[in-house]
């Protein structure tokens, strides 16, 4: 019994030794090591346009047979893989279909509404969160200002992408083929907002980590809008307070106020849809004078 209670002592230290070598290899506080196994596995055959041998697998994950030998198997018992023929391994439409069971729509809104709730009776100003699609942004909610006075847009309007806060960071948080694509088709259904220093302002838009600029439709209105990120750090969204200022409120939230708030917001929404949050960090100035460059914008 205690030479059974020692092997087993042995190996759970030995396990231990292992995550925590692994864990030190990669910088990491904790290490999956098996799980890290099989979602590479798993990556490898995502990003294969043939169906992969063992030894192909292997060598791609940069391990030995032996050691993927007993982690496809179980890939395949839980059909995320499936055997082509003797030799080869491809994977199924079950990760596919796990993903749309919430779709990357639906989670957004479930995590957005109550962020954006929140932040709109903080900062007592409307919100709204924005999509990009085929040259024009869509809205696709809203909230209100609490206290019924002020400036909202309305769920579903369409909103030009380059003169307007949001766009503009619907368009700079890309890479380079989808932001050239996004001006080519925003160009394309507005031509007369073309502007040669576009390039410079989308740059600059992603420097700051948002955008924040004076409405040219709506007369003192001026919007502050953050990028809502993927894994990639591309923008799949954009909340925007359009800035409303109260002429009978002498201790409303000024506009860097209003800044950091709805940064902190972004923030928070990419975080919880599994994004990244590093990206939208705004250096935001203790006072907002007026821009610079030339970028007159709107909602």
């Amino acid at each position: 019994m205690r030479m059974l209670r020692r092997a087993t002592e042995h190996t759970m230290k030995d396990d231990v030794n292992e995550v925590t070598t692994v864990a030190e290899a990669e910088g990491r506080s904790y290490s999956a090591p098996a799980l890290e196994k099989g979602l590479d596995i798993l990556e490898v055959l995502c990003h294969s346009d043939q169906p992969l041998s063992q030894k192909d697998i292997a060598q791609r994950v940069g391990r030995t047979t032996g050691e993927i030998y007993r982690m496809v198997a179980c890939l395949v018992n839980r059909n995320y893989v499936t055997l082509v023929d003797e030799n080869t391994y491809a994977i199924t439409t079950k990760l596919f279909e796990l993903a749309h069971i919430n779709s990357p729509t639906q989670r957004l809104l479930q995590e957005a509404a109550p962020l954006m709730q929140r932040l709109a009776s903080e900062l007592d100003q409307s919100c709204h969160l924005t999509v990009y699609g085929q040259g024009k942004q869509v809205v696709l909610f809203k909230v209100d200002t609490p206290s019924g006075m002020g400036f909202a847009i309305r769920a579903g309007a369409e909103i030009d992408v380059l003169i307007s806060a949001s766009g503009r960071v619907l368009v700079a948080f890309q890479d380079d083929e989808t932001r050239a694509l996004r001006i080519e088709e925003s160009l394309a259904r507005r031509p007369d907002q073309a502007d040669p220093q576009i390039d410079s302002i989308l740059h600059s838009v992603r420097s700051a980590g948002y955008e924040s600029i004076p409405s040219v439709q709506v007369r003192g209105l001026y919007a502050v809008s953050f990028p809502i990120l993927d894994t990639q750090g591309h923008a799949i969204a954009a909340l925007t307070v359009p800035y409303a200022e109260r002429l009978d409120q002498v201790e409303r939230k000024s506009i860097p106020e209003v800044t950091l708030a709805l940064g902190e917001a972004a923030r928070t929404l990419s975080a919880r849809i599994g994004g990244m949050v590093g990206l939208n960090r705004a250096n935001v100035p203790e006072k907002l004078s007026a821009p610079k460059r030339s970028r007159a914008g709107g909602r």
